[in-house]
């Protein structure tokens, strides 16, 4: 079983390990490899595992709301429909994925994740007024 290293960064330059996903493939593509850190995450975040950490998984404005600094059972994060915010952020370039030296553009491309392998996740910030 392989460690594969997430990374997230900001065009800032802001860096940070998000988290360490373990894969027994050593190949997968980005759309399994974003589903399983998109379900990772939904799973710490309705755990309440979360301190300190942020990803590609952000509660909405109107579940914050809702749920106050008190979890509801109620109210609890969905994994498939962040997972679908997640596909539709990356097609409208909310993010770039970033795997060795390259920039991957296809949801269904193979990444080859051999131990110690790093994906980083860029979060674009969009321009005021554009």
């Amino acid at each position: 079983m392989a460690k594969v290293r997430l990374v997230d960064e900001t065009t800032s330059g802001e860096r940070r390990d998000a988290w360490a996903l373990e894969v027994a493939e050593e190949r997968l593509t980005l759309r399994e490899v974003i589903r399983r850190r998109v379900f990772e995450e939904v799973a710490e975040l309705n755990a309440g595992r979360t301190e300190g950490k942020r990803g590609l998984v952000q509660p909405s404005e109107t579940e914050r709301m809702l749920n106050g600094t008190a979890k509801r059972e109620a109210s609890r994060l969905q994994p498939q429909r962040c997972y679908e915010r997640a596909l539709a952020a990356f097609a409208r370039n909310g993010f770039l994925v970033l795997a060795g030296d390259r920039q991957i553009e296809d949801l269904d491309e193979e990444l080859d994740l051999a131990s110690g392998a790093e994906i980083t996740f860029l979060k674009l910030v969009p321009l005021v007024g554009g």
